[in-house]
């Protein structure tokens, strides 16, 4: 069974996220003419090409910067993750994999392929969800509830 916990859903503070996240991507492709997918943006720092280390570096950093210039203004909440960290090593290496396959991730694919009306983004991020879903099901369910 699937409980939602009502008392931590907080439409406003994901709209505002979605509105940023979203002026993000559009000013990075107006501005860089470039999709602002992390694991397009990460895996090239992997294969590095002459002038196409800077702005990785820039944009992982920001990426690492922000919840340290939000601390400045207010508290980060609270997150409690249940798995190990070997689970968590798989699971990330697994998402690495996964995204390196199906040629981006869900902010590549989920924020800008779907807002460009993208089939094969559209295909791809319904394919993570299910994947998501059917993981989530398998080890609730069927691992950890029995």
């Amino acid at each position: 069974m699937i409980e939602i916990a009502w008392g931590h859903f907080t439409p406003w503070s994901a709209l505002a996220g979605g509105i940023i996240i979203g002026l993000s991507a559009t000013a990075f492709i107006l501005l860089n003419g470039r999709i602002a997918g992390i694991s397009g943006i990460l895996g090239g720092l992997l294969t590095p090409q002459k002038r196409d280390v800077l702005w990785r570096v820039a944009f992982l950093a920001g990426m690492l910067a922000a919840p340290l210039l939000w601390m400045m203004i207010a508290e980060l909440p609270a997150i409690e993750i249940k798995a190990s960290y070997p689970a968590l090593i798989v699971a990330g290496l697994l998402v690495g994999i996964g995204t390196r396959y199906g040629s981006g991730c869900t902010s590549g694919h989920g924020v800008c392929g779907l807002s460009r009306l993208s089939v094969r983004s559209l295909t791809a991020t319904l394919t993570f969800m299910a994947a998501g879903f059917i993981t989530v099901y398998i080890i609730r369910h069927l691992i950890q509830g029995a």
